[in-house]
């Protein structure tokens, strides 16, 4: 959704100038000659406290504000203003972004072109309050004679404290159009939401004939759905949650510094590489070239953090996907991700891997984790039952019952109790990363599960387990079923609408069907048939 194009100024400063000498009775006409008035003015200017973006020192002007970016932190905000092409929005927005974000001068200088990371209308709230750097007009930072206000000897620095006011009104008037805008575009999203699910139903119903109209519009529709999905990978809660998984973290640790061999002068592709954790471990393990592909904001973070460490000269961070991207090298020799979701292939990030082995991977390659395979075991659990389902009958003395149609087909993502588990798992389906096709991510399965308690059936539950095999002198793996240690893919629990007694001994025939919603790509429909009960459950 492209956002309204916002106004330009076109002010000049001696406008400014008649406007203050106009409003101020105080005010004498200023004039070149008048040396006392703009000795008085420049004082009272210098007497603003002006904190540097990238560190804690405080500056008495703007002026040697910005000297100290550039002589200091080698950071041009003049310069930067005429790269961007920056309007008094663009370079307010950057201010509070460089303030809110503590972004570095280093990633400032790797900023080019595209989407810029500051492209808010949320920065246009200040991030210090009353901001001498925000008391500024653009048009005196590119102007081929502008000076930097407030440096010796410019006449801007007379107007300063006069402008003073009215660019905190520009300020307020900046932040009531964005919170306007805020409140557009909610009511846009929802009309979006309306429009889509009326295209997809279009799409759904329609033939040959209209389809090719109607996929344009749900083509437009998935890549809002895209940016949705890549933008929750911008805040760092998830990625500390992620780096926090030491099952996950630590296995593929493990995987590359135990087999140097399969790293040593290698070129890796990491696909998805979010904080760039996978990449600065195969660094270490020895690559020649390290190259990490993101989509989200974070790949930002990611490039402070190789510099951080001294890799920049290994590793190559691009920001985009996978798909768009044009890579610096033909070919990789590794491809490592961490794409897997809950249930293994919610999120459908196993799509791009595969994309980019089809297009990068050279001959006698590998895509590492290598091997994957999922799970279903029975459950036992009738307080979690009850909980879920029964409490729809008495609801403080309302019956509720219809809400148990919507409430069984979602599948829940928890941790289960390892003593629920009733039965012996069963591996429903086996993924070789280096040979399976998108087309094969869909699937049928028989499963039969032996049981060893006897107890009444409520649920069953999907895990998956992920192994470091392939030319691997050191094999690893991980698994995220109930009796191991828990991870944050924790567990995927499909109750069942009726439950029904088992004998132990006894062996439960059934059948299980995933498919990608059409509705909505990256999620999943499962489909359970066991015990003369089919239900169909949504992962999302």
């Amino acid at each position: 959704m492209t956002r309204k194009t916002q106004e330009t100024k076109g002010s000049s400063m001696a406008e400014y100038i008649d406007h203050d000498v106009e409003c101020n009775d105080e005010v004498p006409e200023l004039s070149d000659s008048d040396d006392d008035l703009w000795q008085s003015v420049e004082e009272e200017s210098e007497n603003v406290s002006v904190l540097c973006l990238f560190c804690d020192r405080s500056l008495c002007t703007v002026s040697e504000s910005f000297h100290h970016c550039k002589s200091d932190h080698g950071v041009d905000i003049p310069g930067l203003v005429k790269k961007h092409r920056l309007d008094d929005y663009g370079y307010i927005k950057m201010i509070n972004y460089i303030r809110t974000e503590k972004f570095t001068g280093q990633s400032l200088a790797v900023v080019s072109g595209g989407v810029l990371p500051w492209d808010s209308d949320d920065y246009m709230r200040p991030a210090l309050p009353d901001d001498p750097l925000l008391q500024i007009d653009v048009e005196d930072l590119t102007g081929d004679d502008a000076l930097i206000p407030g440096s010796p000897g410019s006449p801007q620095a007379a107007v300063l404290p006069h402008r003073a006011l009215e660019a905190e009104e520009r300020a307020q008037q900046a932040e009531e159009r964005a919170q306007r805008a805020e409140e557009a575009l909610a009511r846009a999203m929802d009309d979006m939401h309306k429009l889509k699910l009326l295209a997809q139903g279009l799409v759904l119903s329609s033939g040959t004939g209209q389809g090719s109209t109607s996929a344009g519009v749900i083509a437009e529709l998935r890549e809002e759905e895209d940016e949705a999905y890549f933008s929750s990978y911008s805040h760092y809660s998830i990625h500390e949650k992620m780096l926090k998984d030491k099952v996950r973290t630590e296995t593929y640790r493990d995987f590359m510094y135990s087999n140097p061999d399969v790293f040593k002068d290698k070129v890796v592709l990491d696909v998805g590489c979010g904080t760039a954790i996978l990449s600065m471990f195969a660094a270490r393990s020895g690559a020649k070239k390290v190259i990490g592909v993101d989509q989200s904001e974070i790949i930002y973070q990611a490039m402070d953090i190789v510099r951080s460490n001294q890799l920049e000269n290994t590793i190559t961070l691009i920001k985009g996907r996978i798909e768009e991207v044009d890579l610096p090298v033909d070919k990789v020799d590794v491809i490592i991700s961490e794409w897997m979701g809950y249930f293994l292939l919610f999120e459908s990030m196993l799509d791009s891997v595969l994309y980019a082995r089809d297009r990068y991977l050279a001959e006698g390659g590998s895509v590492y984790p290598d091997c994957c395979s999922i799970s279903l075991a029975a459950v036992g659990d009738t307080e979690r039952h009850h909980d879920r389902i029964a409490f729809w009958d008495n609801v403080y003395g309302f019956k509720m019952e219809c809400m148990k149609k919507s409430v069984l087909p979602e599948a829940m993502v928890e941790i289960l109790k390892p003593e629920t588990v009733i039965s012996e798992p069963a591996v429903i389906q086996t993924l070789d990363c280096n040979v399976v096709t998108i087309s094969e991510l869909e699937f049928t399965a028989e499963f039969t599960l032996k049981i060893r308690a006897s107890t009444h059936c409520t649920a069953l539950v999907g895990y998956f387990d992920v192994f470091f095999d392939r030319g691997c002198g050191s094999k690893v793996m991980f698994s995220t079923g109930p009796h191991c240690t828990k991870t944050h893919w924790k567990q995927t629990i499909f109750l069942l609408e009726k439950p029904f007694l088992v004998e132990t001994g006894e062996v439960l025939q059934g059948q299980i069907s995933i498919r990608k919603n059409k509705k909505d790509p990256r999620a999943l429909l499962v489909t359970l048939t066991l015990a003369d009960q089919k239900m169909v459950y949504s992962i999302q």
